[in-house]
């Protein structure tokens, strides 16, 4: 029979593995910040007023058709499509498809607009929902509305494919808001190597807490939500550290459904978006990089850091927590759909790296994280392990866990500084200690409940509920 001394000696050993595991976890994920931080230095950072004039002037700048899915988007869809309108680019048309709205979202357009019912002849023939009509502007504004039976983000994008006439498309959120430079810098990578580069993506930042005034962004503020302020710390950590050291390693695997660009041909040659998946932006990529150049090369996708889109973050609970699932699932489904790539050397480090991290480190981390809490309260309640050894467990899981939330904070502040009031610098410290008390914690359970949907086949999208962005009195 065993003894105790048996079951103490294991429990000591689980320990320990969950204790390396945590260790590997947060090691490979400082790496990757300091990547992005010497990455980042080594950059010039935004592009100057005379580099954008050049550019603008440049017949070599690939025209962008702005591909806008909206549904239920009265609240921010009129701001969204003029901040896209204000766009620096020479050559850029702005497609918003209203996938079935039940609100006021096509009567706001067409008034805020004047929109014409349009002859508009489709150049794609990816199969979508039915088009109810399509209409343009009476204003000389590059502006095309696609009225359609509602079927999903996917389909709604696939519809706008289809009547894009420009050789980029840009895919961004109708809640989200663009800075004027934006389009120019994201599109930039295509002209550094025009045969290979079939995606590039920016910073997706949060608004929440920031005032609008005509379409544009004017002043930057941390959220006064703590909810919203606990996701500035996350966002931080993905964007400046894992989605920069990815891209210079060309495994970058997620491009932000708020903001991307890619290659028209690309996309219409790999079939465009896929409709039966809640991961679409990632699917998609993945789908990409299975694609060769002209050259016999991979395919680039790049993160590029200082174009920015603003986007609207959940506020409330039950939102985040469906958002959460839902990105858990698209990402555990795009993985398992592509999981041939994995461990194969004609991928590059995507195959070598990229995949195995994301599979090991961001898919099953939740659990074995979350298992991990759960063995070490039960260890030390009944005596089964040594006080020791569970203090080094909370040491590297959640002292380390904050430990590289300061640094993605430090990392914005020493390279694109969005944030220079003290306050604000102040009110993302103490989110960011919040942050690996619980909200870690919590996002973690969400996290599993989306594995558990992904295997019972659920596919809901779940509701996100908008807010007005907080406007500039017009006097000032």
């Amino acid at each position: 029979m065993m003894q105790f001394a048996d079951v103490s000696n294991i429990f000591t050993i689980v320990e320990k593995w969950f204790i390396f595991y945590v260790c590997v976890d947060n090691g490979l994920q400082f790496m990757l910040l300091a990547v992005g931080f010497f990455t980042l230095h080594g950059k010039r950072g935004r592009l100057s007023l005379p580099e954008i004039e050049t550019l603008m002037k440049s017949p070599l700048l690939p025209g962008v058709s702005v591909l806008t899915p909206a549904y239920n988007e009265e609240l921010t869809i009129c701001d969204s499509v003029r901040s896209m309108l204000m766009l620096r680019h020479p050559s850029h048309e702005v497609i918003v498809i209203n996938d079935g709205s039940t609100d006021r979202t096509l009567s706001l357009l067409t008034e805020e607009f004047r929109l014409y019912r349009s002859s508009r002849i489709p150049t794609g023939n990816l199969p979508t929902s039915a088009i109810h009509g399509v209409y343009e502007s009476l204003d000389s504004i590059k502006l095309v509305v696609i009225d359609k039976e509602n079927r999903g983000k996917a389909d709604a994008l696939n519809a706008g494919l289809n009547h894009s006439r420009m050789p980029l498309v840009g895919a961004v959120d109708s809640d989200s808001l663009l800075e004027r430079d934006a389009l120019i810098g994201v599109s930039t990578p295509f002209l550094e190597d025009p045969d290979n580069t079939v995606a590039t993506g920016g910073i997706v930042r949060v608004i929440n807490g920031c005032t609008v005034k005509h379409g544009l962004v004017q002043h930057i503020a941390a959220p006064k939500s703590l909810l919203a302020r606990l996701q500035v710390v996350e966002y931080l950590r993905a964007f400046l550290g894992g989605r920069v050291a990815l891209s210079s390693m060309n495994s970058l695997m997620i491009i932000s459904g708020a903001f991307g660009l890619f290659k028209r041909q690309a996309v219409v040659e790999a079939g465009g978006f896929w409709t039966n998946t809640v991961g679409e932006d990632m699917e998609l990529v993945l789908r990409l990089h299975r694609q060769k150049g002209p050259d016999g090369r991979r395919r680039r996708v790049v993160f590029v850091p200082e174009p920015v889109c603003w986007t609207q973050v959940p506020e409330k609970m039950d939102v985040l927590k469906l958002q959460r699932n839902r990105w858990q699932r698209g990402a555990t489904e795009s993985i398992f759909r592509h999981r041939h790539m994995m461990g194969k050397p004609a991928w590059g480090t995507l195959g070598l790296f990229g995949l195995p991290y994301f599979l090991v480190f961001e898919l099953f981390a939740p659990m074995i994280e979350m298992a991990g809490y759960a063995f070490t309260i039960f260890g030390l309640l009944f005596g089964l392990i040594v006080p020791f050894i569970a203090l080094e467990f909370f040491v590297v899981s959640v002292l380390f866990s904050l430990f590289l939330s300061l640094s993605a904070i430090m990392l914005e502040e020493l390279t694109t500084r969005r944030y220079p009031s003290v306050k604000d610098l102040g009110s993302l410290l103490v989110a960011a200690l919040l942050e690996c008390l619980f909200y870690r914690q919590m996002t973690a359970l969400w996290r599993i409940k989306g594995m558990l949907d992904f295997l019972r086949r659920r596919k809901s999208w779940g509701k996100m509920d908008r807010q007005s962005f907080v406007k500039v009195p017009e006097a000032a």
